[in-house]
């Protein structure tokens, strides 16, 4: 669950927390906090936001990207014997 707060059109990350519970081991305690700053999406949202990416160009990667998906799912059935 990705929870964001927008002040003057500047989107805020509210990162994951975790308290230790009663007899959990430091081991347990990382484990669950990597597997919640995996789930909130935090380090691929900072690695997208290190480069300045201008919508233009944000549209024309995401017509890249769903153009290769169009040629994947065309490549899939072809692979596929057909159900007759």
């Amino acid at each position: 669950m990705r929870v964001t707060a927008t002040y003057f059109r500047k989107v805020v990350l509210i990162l994951p927390k975790v308290v230790l519970r009663p007899g959990e081991s430091q081991q347990s305690l990382l484990k669950r906090f990597r597997k919640k700053v995996a789930r909130s999406k935090v380090l691929s949202t900072v690695r997208q936001k290190r480069w300045f990416i201008s919508t233009s160009e944000a549209r024309r990667i995401a017509k890249q990207k769903a153009i290769r998906k169009a040629q994947r799912r065309t490549f899939e059935r072809k692979d596929r014997p057909s159900e007759s």
